[in-house]
């Protein structure tokens, strides 16, 4: 008896703010669009070293990013948080240095020579 209702209650749990796949894509799409056309004033308030294509390919990595994701619920609270940061970058609330940890490669090649690999410590 327990183990049904529980099951049951799991089966109704109410979306955020989209009800289908559809409206959920349409969010996104929005929310990408409002990302892509302040690109360059972006770049000019914050007078980053980027350029607009370089600044428009880490919005579109950022969202590709998460493109696997199917649960609404995730979705829905992927695009809140994207529009909480697009409003923060747009107020410009946010500090330079924080957008610029966006741009941050996080890769770091190990050294090949033997004074790189003595000073990074490694064998």
């Amino acid at each position: 008896m327990a183990s049904s209702s529980v099951a049951q209650f799991a089966r109704q749990v109410r979306p955020i703010l989209s009800t289908d796949h559809a409206q959920a894509r349409r969010r996104v799409l929005a929310l990408y669009k409002a990302w892509v056309r302040e690109a360059p004033f972006i770049v000019m308030d914050y007078n980053i070293p980027y350029s607009r294509k370089q600044c428009l390919e880490k919005i579109r990595s950022e969202f590709m990013k998460h493109k696997h994701v199917t649960d609404l619920r995730v979705i829905d609270l992927l695009v809140l948080k994207g529009h909480m940061e697009f409003m923060e970058i747009i107020n410009m609330w946010k500090p330079v240095g924080n957008l610029l940890f966006h741009f941050k490669d996080t890769h770091n090649p190990k050294p090949k020579d033997f004074l790189g690999k003595f000073l990074a410590g490694h064998e």
